[in-house]
């Protein structure tokens, strides 16, 4: 039987939201700081109202529950489920008002795109967009790619209460060191310390090509911040193309290839261990499933004019497949080439690529590449059993953080999250189609929003109809949670407003 949400599980979920509401105000300091700094009054006004709304909503719902205490599993589900959408909201407000958004709605979508790392934006006349409202858009990636709940734990926002239960409820249950602070800690020294380097040498390439040096340090940043956590915003409309540089492509690729690897995985090579890298399951699917790609995309590309010789495949072809199993959604094509020069093989291949996404614990999305193993391992378990002996035993190990042992219930676990993430990505087809689209490019844009893609096609522009952007949404949100918080947090929901069924023979 489903529990329902009593009165005090609102006020426990409301005043752990309040928190995040309230640190979310800080984050918002940020691009108010940076307008200040421009002297772009405009924007730092529109900061500093934002600020004090979230301030307000925060600091009400933490009202809701003084006394401090744990959380259980349900209350923490419950809390993460919420956060990503009342966040996006509260991002909405300064991105509206800003006169670049045709809608409401496309503020709220680049509010999910950005703290979902998906990178899809509805943005109009990006080239011309504030520093302050371009920072808090990277802003929104730094605290989505990292997760907001670890995020929250490595500032110790929520105490000693509910930790872990948190930390899991956002789709990780690897932990780097045992304590689950120290944890979310080693995550976020890691990204500074990658991001730092980055932009030191991004910096130093945006340079030469021209930049003055506050706009070559910025973009600089913002991109180094994209890169390695995945998300896919750019601070100009033609994105990673505008720059026509190809040293800052290949610290770009370099970045992202970081980005989708495990954090767990780090700290092994951080301690010495390096050899526990290679021998990853997710590691080894990773080279396999990419190579074959890459010879399945390259093959496709024969007729492409833009692939004319071996330096543009390289250039071009390549950094668009990094792109894809990362999930970042950078691109050195235009929206156009993709749509009308790409071959409808090579447009699905990149689309298989975003479908799988990354490894399990870093920041890219997708159904993860510890699925894609262990659902291998399971189909090479499955023909053992079928050719051994009735008497014998069949029984398949792999490498990942240590020698592990495939039992039913890990299989269960990637299958079900596999195939949730196969229907999401039929039904967001189906819905393009509803909406008047053609089925590949439907195909496509399904796939990018529930992987947290961001390579998307002309099916999401500024204005499109407001039930496929919220279907749009609701998949980058789903795709985020990677489905199970999301299911639990439905039950429960309908648990606690549906009526109950009276037992029969009662009146």
């Amino acid at each position: 039987m489903w529990q329902r949400f009593t009165l005090y599980d609102l006020r426990v979920i409301g005043h752990y939201l309040g928190t995040l509401i309230l640190f979310f105000a800080v984050l918002m300091v940020v691009p108010f700081v940076t307008a200040l700094i421009f002297q772009e009054w405009e924007p730092a006004s529109r900061y500093l109202v934002s600020v004090g709304i979230a301030l307000v909503a925060g600091c009400s719902l933490r009202f809701l529950r003084i006394e401090p205490g744990r959380l259980d599993r349900r209350q923490a589900l419950a809390v993460t489920g919420f956060a990503w959408v009342v966040l996006a909201l509260f991002a909405s407000i300064p991105l509206y008002f800003s006169g670049h958004y045709t809608t409401y709605m496309d503020a709220v979508f680049d509010g999910v795109s950005g703290l979902t790392t998906t990178g899809a934006s509805l943005i109009v006349d990006l080239d011309h967009l504030s520093y302050a409202d371009n920072m808090f858009r990277f802003a929104m990636h730094g605290l989505g790619g990292l997760g907001l709940i670890v995020v929250a734990l490595s500032f110790g926002l929520f105490g000693r209460g509910g930790g872990a239960s948190l930390f899991s409820s956002e789709g990780r249950s690897e932990h780097v060191v045992p304590n689950v602070v120290q944890t979310t800690q080693f995550i976020a020294r890691i990204t500074v310390v990658i991001v730092a380097i980055a932009t030191v040498i991004i910096t130093a390439v945006c340079l030469t090509i021209g930049m003055e040096p506050v706009r070559a340090f910025l973009n600089a940043l913002w991109v180094s911040i994209s890169g390695f956590l995945t998300g896919g915003f750019t601070p100009m409309q033609l994105s990673i193309m505008y720059y026509h540089s190809l040293p800052l492509e290949l610290v770009l690729m370099v970045l992202m290839i970081l980005g989708s690897i495990s954090f767990v995985l780090f700290a092994e090579v951080w301690r010495g261990r390096a050899r526990m890298f290679f021998q990853d399951l997710e590691t080894k699917t990773m080279i396999l499933w990419v190579g074959a790609m890459t010879f399945v995309f390259t093959a496709t590309l024969a007729s492409w004019p833009y692939f004319n010789d071996m330096l543009a495949l390289l250039r071009r072809g390549l950094f668009m497949i990094i792109s894809a199993f990362t999930t970042t959604g950078f691109q050195v094509v235009t929206t156009n080439q993709i749509t009308t020069a790409l071959s409808n093989g090579a447009f699905l291949t990149l689309a298989f690529i975003m479908a799988v996404g990354g490894s399990s614990g870093s920041t890219a999305g997708g159904i993860k590449f510890s699925r894609m193993g262990i659902i291998f391992k399971s189909i090479v378990a499955n023909v053992k059993e079928a050719l051994a002996p009735d008497s014998a035993r069949v029984v398949v190990s792999y490498n990942h953080i240590g020698r592990r042992t495939l039992t039913p219930d890990v299989v269960k676990e990637a299958m079900t999250v596999f195939i949730l993430y196969v229907v999401t990505y039929v039904i967001g087809a189906l819905v393009g189609i509803a909406h008047g689209h053609e089925a590949i490019p439907a195909i496509f844009e399904s796939v990018a929003m529930t992987s947290n893609g961001g390579i998307v096609t002309s099916l999401a522009t500024p204005g499109m109809p407001p039930t496929l952007e919220l279907f749009y949404i609701f998949q980058m949100w789903a795709g985020r949670l990677e489905f199970v918080t999301l299911l639990a947090l439905i039950v429960e929901v309908a648990a606690t407003v549906l009526p109950r069924r009276k037992p029969k023979g009662r009146s």
